[in-house]
């Protein structure tokens, strides 16, 4: 009798743990804890899927800063320029998903990424590349002014290294997509870069990718870039502040009386 006892005791402890290691997030998980964000379905969220994209865009990386840094390969396309785009656009979606997972995990899924970015991202950079490589190959004379590459440069190390800092210091607080209800530990970041810039975050991602034009010295695609940047986060910034109006009050509408956008236009 005290065996069976014993026994039922044992088993009813084994599945009470079992029940809750179930309940319990693993780290390795890319479901977010938060209910307010979901992924899209369009990328498998699975920590096999996070890790294939990881490889796929280290590769990228590593083939781009070989090309930039050993640019006088015979292949006409393979020089400082397209090498430094690739590594930086491989680059910025990497860290957009390590920095998520590092200082938001609650809301990490394989769509921090963002490569699921929508079809305009993508047919804008697959225009930046178009205009790059006919230009390349018809003129390569018009890609001959390495001063201009250097500035795209120092914006894309700049717009990346705001972005980031902003998503770190933001913490928690940060969302790659708008929250349109205030939850009770959201609270109102106006310290670190945030008193410099009331959306580093956009600032960052706007310097960096009119940088890479710069790069790639590609003007009808930088005049592209530079008119619907400033037409979504214009439209984003109003109605994204409209919601923080409502969140905060005058804390909110005082910090922006004090505190600009840095976004060229965007006040």
């Amino acid at each position: 009798m005290t065996t069976a006892n014993g026994n039922g005791g044992d088993r009813d402890g084994f599945e009470e743990r079992l029940r809750q290691r179930t309940m319990m997030r693993h780290p390795l998980e890319t479901v977010p804890g938060s209910a307010t964000v979901r992924p899209h379905g369009n990328i498998p969220n699975t920590p096999l899927a996070a890790s294939v994209i990881s490889f796929l865009l280290g590769t990228l990386f590593c083939f781009g800063a070989i090309s930039a840094i050993f640019s006088g390969s015979s292949l006409w396309f393979t020089n400082y320029q397209l090498g430094f785009f690739v590594a930086a656009w491989s680059l910025f979606h990497w860290a957009e998903f390590a920095v998520t997972a590092g200082w938001n995990f609650e809301k990490c899924s394989v769509d921090s990424f963002l490569l699921d970015n929508g079809r305009e991202y993508h047919i804008a950079n697959a225009t930046a590349l178009t205009e790059y490589l006919i230009t390349l190959y018809f003129k390569p004379s018009w890609k001959g002014l390495p001063y201009v590459s250097l500035i795209g440069m120092f914006f894309v190390a700049l717009g990346q290294v705001v972005r980031s800092a902003a998503m770190i210091h933001a913490s928690t607080n940060f969302s790659h997509a708008v929250a349109y209800r205030k939850r009770d530990q959201h609270r109102l970041v106006t310290d670190g870069i945030y008193a410099w810039s009331r959306h580093p975050s956009y600032a960052g991602f706007v310097y960096w990718a009119l940088g890479t034009q710069l790069v790639l010295q590609n003007p009808i695609t930088f005049t592209l870039y530079a008119a619907l940047l400033y037409r979504f986060f214009e439209a984003r910034i109003r109605g994204e502040e409209g919601l923080l109006i409502k969140f905060f009050g005058d804390e909110y509408i005082n910090y922006r009386r004090r505190v600009g956008t840095k976004i060229p236009f965007i006040r």
